[in-house]
């Protein structure tokens, strides 16, 4: 089993999400809603893993909240 953390963003003018995996190229998906999204995103990265395993090229490690006055 493989698990991936995907960055998700809501583009401000089509109103659709948009999600990525960080560093594992053509891992990338759009949908309505957040369920099409994750759908789409699973489709995406099997499809992928049927070429073998990724050579990720960057790793995840989190968000950070930042505060600018």
């Amino acid at each position: 089993m493989h698990q991936f953390n995907a960055v998700i963003e809501r583009c401000p003018q089509t109103g659709l999400f948009v999600g990525y995996v960080p560093g594992f190229p053509g891992a990338h998906a759009q949908g309505e809603t957040l369920d099409e999204l994750r759908r789409d995103m699973l489709e995406v990265i099997e499809m992928l893993l049927e070429d073998g395993e990724p050579c990720l090229e960057t790793e995840f490690v989190g968000v950070q909240t930042l505060a600018v006055a």
